[in-house]
């Protein structure tokens, strides 16, 4: 054999077993899109608001005229769970800012304060439970400005944060909120007109809002948690409450975050529909009616699709809920105890009951997130 063919022999073979382990090697792994859910209760249980600022005063004189008393909190009691296999189970307390009668000198300063047991259950045995951590933490309020400064907790060691215990194979983890939630602001003498526009069927359908109220998020990070597969998360954009109707709107909240180490981006945009029982000066019953979108732009149908809304008054069809898209729905409904002569409620209890319609779970929870840190602003009316 001559030596040009000692090299080609072990060559051929080479390529050829190098032939059959490419042959016999599996494919490659082909990035799987999120699973979805479509059904109804993702975000389902009870809140009971305590007014107690609304009910007890100031009996010592030592504080402005109308004040509640020193140290009382309004609460906020509540036991939710989140698409099937997450529950949030505890209170968030709210206090005002108490100023002195003569020298006007802050005496206690406003707040939001967490308190939330962080619990999982067995997706194959609902009734299994498994408490694993906390939802605790303070918010300082700027009342002149309406900011809620969800970092602002760190300068009296009590920042707000998801504190995650070691729970079997699950590690244990502390992630912190931050940025600035701006609620609803105190003096109404600035508020102004607003356009919100939503694409119905092949036509574009406009809701004008004359006191539009906005609730804006700086830069508002959601922590982690309660597990893994729920990532830190940015939130911007505005949620527009009007005080006309009692409705909310939004032209846009963007969160981004990374999912298996890709970034991601939801835009939600739409309305939640404040409707009051007609027997409601009696019964105290009035519900939210959700309809919001998820990357509607993105998901919007082809032409055609909109034929069922066509025949629909302009304002129906624009709350008219479209299950073509990726949406939230449901109602949260609530009875109120009234102050006498006053559309004040003293206490409500409230019932949760949101659907999900192709949506991810890290969608609804970060959601559900975004909604109990506006906690005050979305219930104080």
């Amino acid at each position: 054999m001559k030596s040009s063919e000692r090299g080609v022999l072990p060559i051929a073979v080479a390529v050829f077993l190098l032939g059959g382990l490419l042959l016999s090697a599996p494919p490659p792994a082909i990035a799987q899109a999120p699973e979805t859910l479509t059904e109804d209760g993702v975000i389902a249980g009870t809140l009971e608001i305590d007014f107690k600022t609304r009910t007890s005063r100031d009996t010592s004189g030592e504080l402005a005229e109308g004040s509640p008393a020193l140290g009382v909190q309004d609460i906020y009691a509540f036991a939710l769970r989140v698409a099937k296999t997450t529950e949030f189970s505890g209170k968030v307390v709210r206090q005002p800012n108490l100023y002195t009668k003569t020298l006007r000198s802050r005496k206690q300063g406003a707040a939001l304060g967490f308190d939330v047991t962080l619990s999982v259950l067995n997706p194959k045995d609902l009734t299994q439970k498994k408490s694993v951590g906390k939802w605790v933490g303070n918010v300082p309020i700027n009342t002149e400005t309406g900011a809620y400064d969800l970092g602002g907790g760190k300068a009296e060691e009590r920042p707000l944060r998801m504190a995650i215990d070691a729970v079997g194979q699950a590690q244990a983890f502390t992630d912190m909120f931050a940025g600035r939630l701006l609620g609803k602001a105190e003096k109404k003498e600035g508020l102004a007109a607003y356009t919100y526009k939503r694409v119905v069927g092949e036509k574009t359908i406009e809701i004008t809002v004359k006191r539009s109220d906005p609730m804006r998020f700086e830069n508002l990070q959601l922590a982690k948690g309660p597990a893994e597969i729920y990532p830190r998360t940015l939130v911007t954009g505005r949620l527009d409450y009007d005080y006309e109707t009692g409705n909310w709107y939004t032209d846009g909240i963007r969160f981004k975050y990374q999912l298996d180490g890709k970034d991601a981006e939801d835009v939600i945009t739409g309305s939640i529909k404040w409707v009051e029982d007609p027997n409601r000066a009696s019964n105290g019953k009035g519900r939210y009616e959700f309809n919001l979108r998820f990357n509607e732009e993105k998901n919007r149908p082809a032409p055609g699709e909109g034929a069922a809304f066509e025949k629909m008054k302009d304002e129906d069809a624009f709350f008219a809920v479209d299950n073509t898209l990726p949406t939230l729905t449901g109602t949260i409904d609530f009875v109120d105890t009234m102050i006498p002569g006053k559309d004040l409620p003293t206490m409500s209890k409230v019932t949760y009951n949101l659907k999900a319609n192709k949506l991810t779970k890290q969608q609804i929870m970060n959601f559900f997130k975004l909604w109990m840190v506006c906690v005050g602003p979305t219930n104080d009316e």
